[in-house]
C-alpha cells in the first residue's frame, strides 16, 4: 500500500508516519510546510519516500499507485484570525483531496475537529446533524465547512471507497513541541514545573465550574493513531466519528497526574483569564463515543495517568525525545 499523509512532519501526522512504520508501511509520502520551523525534527527516523512542501504541492502529483490519503494537514490554531487562509488552507484544499480520492478509487481519512461543536450546548454527538452546530471560532468553522460540504458530495454519489472524518478531541503527546501557544497544557505545564516548581491555570468565570475544574476529554496521541490503524483495517466502516476517550477530566486532575509523574508535590496556582477569552472558552467538551463503538472498534484507550506518565517519562523527561 502507498499512503499520502498531509501534514506528515506535524504534531498527529508525524506519529501516525511512525505508527506506519511499526506497521511495515514505508512507501509513503509527506506533503507539509516544514520550511524554518522545527517540524523537520520530527521527521527524524521515520521511512518515507518523498517530501513535498504544500505549498509548491498540486494534487496531480500525487503517484496513481496511492490508495490512501491520510489528511492531518490544516491551520489547527483555534486563535487564528486570517479566515481567508483558513478557508483556503482547511476547506478548499480539503475538497481537492476528496475529489483526487474519489476519483482515483482511494481510501480518505481526514481531521475533522471537537471545535465544530461550539460552546457544547447542543452536545457532543457524532450522530447529530453536522448542519445544526454553532462553532466559536473561525477554525472550528472552517472545519465544519468541509464536513457539510463532504455530506453534500456523498448525497451526490462523488465519494471515496472509504471516507473517514475525525473529531478530534484535546490530544496531546509527544511532536507536539513545534505548537507553541497551541501544544497541551501537559506539556506547558511540564515546562512551568521544571522551571518553577509550580504551574498556573485559568481561574473559572462560570458559576457551575471551580477554578481548574474546567473539564476536557484529553485523549493521547498514540491511541489516537491506533485508531486510526484500526480504521485502515476496517475499510467497509465510513462516516464522521468522534475520537476522544469518551471520559472528560478536569484541568486540575490533568496537572495533578504531570506532578505524579514527575514525582514532585502538586501546586496549582490559579491566574485571572484573559478578557478576549471568556467569552469564546469551552468549560466542558466529552466525546460520545457510541457511533465507534457500534462501528466494530473495541480498542481501549489508555487512563489518563498512563497517558500522561508515559509522555512524561518516555518522551519528555528525555529531553523531549520524538516519537
Amino acid at each position: 500500500m502507498s499512503i499520502a499523509v498531509t501534514g506528515g512532519a506535524g504534531f498527529i501526522g508525524s506519529c501516525m508516519v511512525r505508527t506506519l512504520n511499526d506497521m511495515g508501511y514505508k512507501d509513503i509520502i509527506i506533503v507539509d510546510n516544514v520550511n524554518e520551523s522545527e517540524k523537520w525534527m520530527n521527521l527524524r527516523g521515520k521511512k518515507y519516500k518523498a517530501y513535498f512542501n504544500k505549498k509548491g504541492f498540486e494534487i496531480d502529483a500525487i503517484p496513481d499507485d496511492i490508495s490512501l490519503i491520510i489528511h492531518m494537514g490544516a491551520c489547527s490554531s483555534t486563535t487564528e484570525q486570517d479566515f481567508d487562509y483558513l478557508y483556503q488552507n482547511n476547506y478548499v484544499f480539503s475538497q481537492k483531496l476528496w475529489n483526487y480520492a474519489a476519483q482515483h478509487n482511494c481510501s480518505l481519512i481526514y481531521a475533522s475537529s471537537a471545535a465544530t461543536y461550539g460552546d457544547g450546548n447542543k452536545g457532543f454527538d457524532d450522530k447529530d446533524d453536522i448542519e445544526r452546530l454553532d462553532p466559536l471560532n473561525r477554525y472550528g468553522y472552517s472545519k465544519q465547512l468541509f464536513d457539510i460540504w463532504a455530506k453534500g458530495e456523498i448525497e451526490k454519489g462523488n465519494v471515496p471507497p472509504q471516507y473517514v472524518g475525525l473529531k478530534f478531541f484535546n490530544v496531546f503527546g509527544p511532536n507536539e513541541y513545534h505548537k507553541g501557544s497551541m501544544a497541551s497544557m501537559v506539556y506547558h505545564g511540564y515546562r512551568q514545573i521544571k522551571e518553577t516548581g509550580y504551574v498556573k491555570l485559568f481561574k473559572s468565570y462560570h458559576p457551575d465550574y471551580i477554578d481548574g475544574g474546567q473539564t476536557r476529554d484529553f485523549v493521547y496521541v498514540k491511541d489516537v493513531c491506533n485508531v486510526m490503524a484500526w480504521f485502515m483495517e476496517h475499510k467497509e466502516v465510513i462516516g464522521i466519528f468522534n475520537l476522544g476517550t469518551g471520559k472528560a477530566h478536569t484541568f486540575t486532575e490533568l496537572l495533578t497526574a504531570t506532578f505524579h509523574a514527575m514525582n514532585l508535590p502538586v501546586d496549582i496556582r490559579y491566574i485571572h483569564m484573559p478578557e478576549v477569552l471568556r467569552g469564546k472558552y469551552q468549560y466542558f467538551t466529552e466525546a460520545d463515543m457510541d457511533k465507534l463503538r457500534l462501528s466494530g472498534c473495541d480498542y481501549r484507550f489508555m487512563s489518563l495517568e498512563d497517558s500522561v506518565r508515559d509522555y512524561v517519562e518516555q518522551h519528555l523527561a528525555r529531553d523531549y525525545l520524538v516519537y
